[in-house]
């Protein structure tokens, strides 16, 4: 299909000019207002100005008000305000105003008066005293439109901190106070900040509450300034208590009795329970919810301690970790009764509210793939959150499928069935044949997973297969931002059956095919790093980094004698080292619209007991996670394309390495509807030569790099997405040299998923 750019665009041009033409404002302006578009800041000093970036901007965002915004020129929003204003405006100006309407912002509303004071105080915070604020109105009667300019004209330099001290007393508190200062945030040399004052006092805040000292507040402490002992612009800086503290608010206070309810619901009452004293806690509850043995490693408190809020907090999110709780609360209660001038004491009450036990959860999902296999599939999980009393979560997990060839020459109709079950059994602790101590993981105790499964995959015309699973193994978070798990145990056992005389056939034609299907038992290691940045919503940069390292099939080959291929317990057992990296960085350009980026690469070497990497630990690549515009396993391996009747070339579209990249621009729509477009580069190649020569790595592998284009819809309801993009081939790399580069409009693929891409 061919397109007339040159008379699209014009068109598309004197379209724009009429539309915008038709939304100016400029007659519903009353003749008494002119409508305010903004101001100006200028900032002026006989000397060069400290930060002067930083501090324009924060002048900047103090000028209000905020003038109607503009879209491509026009005041779009405040047009459907005014035409909602006729005395008959329609139900289309109603609606639009409602939802996209804007009030007018006239000179009148403004007082710049105001401004300028708001202007100076900023300016004396910032240490320049004395500065000056002006402003002047540019009219414009012929747009009857007005917009301001403010100039601050500030001393040459601003008054600069010589000595920070603090003031001498008898009390306790300020030997504590004083003990912190050499962490302090104010140093000689800085310029008179008011914002920096407010952060050391706060820092101090923190640092008492850390030493017990649980009713202080950052309210309690003030800065005097003094510039009577210089000439030049200088000043000192004492800090005091002020008056009339309450005595509560400077004395330490300590845990006296610490009451743990492990099984709480809101509206009960706490002293109708059986108390049972276990490492000088009190353990209340009705019957044994949770085993104290237990839930105690998770409480880091302990009755004799200073109040710290730090390790409050560390003990709720240990506890909320466990993965049985709802909610998790930690109250505490000063004990007056007991109290002393110089010390107080506090009961620590820990309410544990548990989710619900047991849990039924269902995922249905709609299956589409390259081989034109598409059905439905249904997974069901039954949880038990606290099976042995102890925290230990039980999860089993029973999937069905069924998918039939929608197209494919002559053999339509093939179908696939398959079923399955997983069960991952989850402790809240390190098991180990040596006790661990605790105190190693003081961000979060590690968990322990066990998990077993097996899967039944029949592929009518063709073959069965039966896989099995296994896995022992750690997981835990180092941090607020990186988590660990490791395996060191993990086995995968796969059977091919029944097997027809076609698929013999198949494997006999691609003896790569065939050995990758010939070492299915894998037993090995594996280790997963993760470091999330993203949980940091708010941070304009944001970096993810996810890697993993499979190690398989070398204590087997310290076990077995012969000759490669070796043999453990009669099966022929895969050796192969595999690596990989998803790294991800978001830019914010604001809470609403972000650009996603993507790189992921990976590679799989076999060697000793293997020549092929097992299929099931083999790349591909395409489908909703990947290249969007070409379907699942639909890409590589390198340039390979096969004959289009070949419905079984399924099996051939992998690798040993994988290479990708995105890059998507994400913005609001309407509410909780979302929109993307975006750009997706990647393919899957063989480090060996396989026969046919298909897809084997080399210089020239940039050239056979599949890149897909497309804009895509996404329901975002309170972090629960569902996502719909839609794809069209830029570069297909299968095409000969010369004709990759195409858009293929006409070769749309839409993927459906659940939860964003990256």
């Amino acid at each position: 299909m061919k397109y007339n750019f040159k008379k699209f665009g014009f068109l598309l041009f004197i379209s724009a000019i009429i539309v915008l033409q038709a939304c100016s404002v400029k007659k519903f302006i009353p003749e008494e207002e002119l409508l305010y578009t903004g101001a100006d800041l200028t900032l002026e000093s006989n000397n060069e100005i400290e930060n002067k970036k930083e501090l324009k901007a924060q002048l900047e965002n103090l000028i209000k008000p905020e003038p109607n915004s503009k879209i491509l020129g026009s005041r779009f929003k405040l047009y459907f305000h005014y035409k909602a204003q006729k005395e008959k405006p329609g139900f289309i100006n109603k609606f639009m105003n409602k939802k996209f309407g804007e009030e007018p912002v006239y000179l009148s509303d403004v007082d710049p008066y105001q401004t300028e004071d708001i202007l100076k105080n900023r300016l004396e915070n910032r240490g320049y005293f004395y500065s000056r604020v002006n402003h002047s109105v540019e009219e414009n009667e012929k747009n009857k439109t007005a917009r301001l300019s403010y100039t601050a004209i500030l001393p040459e330099e601003p008054y600069r901190l010589e000595n920070y001290k603090l003031d001498n007393d008898t009390l306790p508190i300020y030997r504590e106070i004083k003990e912190t200062l050499p962490n302090a945030l104010l140093e000689p040399g800085m310029p008179f900040n008011f914002a920096m004052m407010k952060l050391e006092r706060e820092r101090i805040d923190r640092e008492l509450k850390k030493r017990g000292y649980y009713n202080f507040s950052s309210n309690f402490l003030i800065f005097e300034a003094d510039t009577n002992q210089y000439d030049q612009k200088k000043f000192d800086l004492f800090l005091r208590l002020k008056e009339e503290v309450p005595k509560a608010g400077i004395k330490p206070y300590k845990i006296k009795r610490i009451n743990v309810y492990p099984n709480y619901v809101v509206g009960t009452d706490t002293l109708k329970k059986d108390t049972l004293r276990y490492e000088d806690k009190n353990y209340i509850q009705a019957k044994e919810f949770f085993k104290p043995k237990r839930l105690d490693p998770f409480i880091i408190l302990d009755e004799g301690q200073l109040y710290d809020p730090k390790k409050s907090a560390l003990t709720s999110r240990r506890l909320t970790s466990i993965g049985a709780y709802k909610f998790v609360n930690i109250r505490y209660d000063e004990l007056d009764s007991i109290s002393t001038d110089s010390l107080g004491y506090l009961e620590t009450n820990i309410f544990l509210s548990p989710l619900n036990k047991r849990a039924i959860r269902a995922e249905i999902q709609a299956v589409t793939k390259s081989n034109n296999f598409a059905g439905p599939h249904l997974a069901i999980t039954y949880s038990n959150r606290n099976l042995f009393h102890g925290g230990e979560i039980l999860n089993i997990t029973g999937k069905v499928g069924y998918e039939k060839q929608l197209s494919g020459g002559n053999q339509t109709g093939l179908s696939s069935t398959q079923f399955g079950i997983e069960t991952a059994l989850i402790y809240p602790r390190m098991l180990f044949p040596i006790a661990v101590n605790n105190d190693w993981f003081k961000y979060s105790i590690p968990k322990t997973k066990i998990a077993a499964g097996f899967e039944y995959l029949n592929r009518s015309k063709l073959f069965s297969l039966f896989s099995a699973t296994g896995s022992f193994g750690y997981i835990w978070r180092a941090n607020k931002y990186v988590t660990h798990e490791l395996n060191p145990f993990s086995v995968n056992y796969v059977r091919l059956s029944k097997t027809t005389e076609t698929f013999k056939d198949i494997l006999e034609e691609n003896p790569f095919l065939k050995t990758s299907f010939d070492q299915q038992f894998i037993a090995g290691l594996t280790y997963s790093f993760t470091y999330n940045g993203m949980v940091d919503q708010n941070d304009t940069h944001q970096f993810f980094l996810n890697s993993n390292l499979d190690v398989a099939g070398n204590i087997l080959d310290i076990l077995s004698k012969g000759e490669s291929p070796k043999q453990f317990l009669g099966l022929d057992f895969a050796q192969y080292a595999k690596i990989d990296a998803d790294l991800r960085y978001h830019f914010k350009i604001d809470p609403n619209q972000t650009i996603a980026s993507r790189l992921f690469a990976g590679i799989g070497i076999p060697y000793g007991n293997s020549e092929i990497m097992p299929f099931s630990r083999q790349f591909f690549s395409g489908g909703p996670y990947s290249v969007r515009a070409f379907k699942i396993r639909s890409l590589g391996p390198g340039s390979y394309q096969p004959e289009e009747e070949d419905i079984n070339s399924y099996y051939d579209r992998t690798g040993n390495i994988r290479l990708e990249a995105n890059l998507e621009y994400r913005f609001p729509i309407y509410q909780f509807l979302k929109g993307a477009v975006f750009t997706d580069a990647g393919n899957v190649w063989n480090t060996k030569e396989i026969p046919d020569a298909r897809g084997k790595f080399g210089s020239n592998f940039l050239n056979e790099v599949a890149v897909g284009v497309g804009t895509g819809l996404r329901i975002d309801i309170q972090s629960f997405v569902i996502r719909f993009d839609l794809a069209a081939p830029l570069r297909t790399p299968w095409l000969p040299e010369g004709e990759r580069w195409d858009l293929k409009l006409d070769e749309l693929v839409l993927n459906f998923a659940i939860g964003y891409p990256f």
